[in-house]
């Protein structure tokens, strides 16, 4: 007669973590890479205006910034309390703006130039000639697509109201 055995319960083997730092680490380095930590020294002073018609942007990285409002306190002395150009981390002239422009289209893929927009946060103090004699540069440059930072009425996120040439 046979007999029947039977079966062990077998247990399961334990996980092996000898990748694990390999994953770990190559996790690490790829956010390292992809990560881009950017930020602009603001010499500017900037409280934006309040709008009521925003959009929100959908692709930041075809967005080049332009800060315009009055000097912060520390470079008042230098530079006086009439607003003044941001480009950058630097101060600039209107006759600047052409060529940052164009400096700044050459950092963008060549298939998506065309795309580029202009956002200028400009402190809502600003005089509209001096946004008005910013326009006029940009459309030199054929920077066309052209935001303007703005608060949405009641709120403190930050949005974009979009207006093209």
């Amino acid at each position: 007669m046979a007999h029947i055995k039977k079966k062990k319960s077998k247990e399961l083997p334990p996980v092996s973590t000898a990748s694990l730092p390999d994953i770990v680490f190559m996790l690490l380095f790829f956010f390292m890479v992809t990560t881009v930590m950017r930020e602009v020294d603001l010499k500017v002073e900037l409280s934006k205006p309040v709008a009521t018609e925003i959009q929100k942007l959908e692709r930041k990285s075809l967005v080049t910034y332009m800060y315009v409002g009055p000097p912060k306190s520390k470079y008042q002395a230098k530079f006086g309390k009439e607003a003044k150009i941001q480009l950058n981390d630097a101060f600039a002239q209107l006759s600047d703006i052409q060529p940052w422009v164009v400096i700044e289209r050459e950092k963008i893929n060549e298939a998506e130039r065309n795309q580029m927009t202009v956002s200028i946060k400009a402190d809502k103090t600003t005089k509209m000639g001096l946004i008005g004699d910013i326009k006029v540069e940009l459309r030199k440059a054929q920077a066309l697509k052209i935001n303007y930072s703005a608060n949405p009425a009641g709120s403190k996120e930050l949005l974009y109201s979009t207006t093209n040439y």
